[in-house]
């Protein structure tokens, strides 16, 4: 079952990303490479609540 995650920049802590992951395949908080808008730069992207 696919569950809905909301993606948070570690550098301004604005929520940029809503997306999916499968709960069963990747039990532990996502982290990922992303464009930041308001850094306007890749940062690091972790999995909020």
């Amino acid at each position: 079952m696919r569950v809905k995650i909301t993606l948070a920049c570690t550098e301004c802590k604005q929520r940029n990303y809503d997306t999916t992951k499968e709960k069963r395949n990747h039990p532990d908080r996502m982290e990922t490479k992303k464009y930041c808008r308001f850094c306007r730069k890749h940062t690091m992207h972790k999995e909020t609540k």
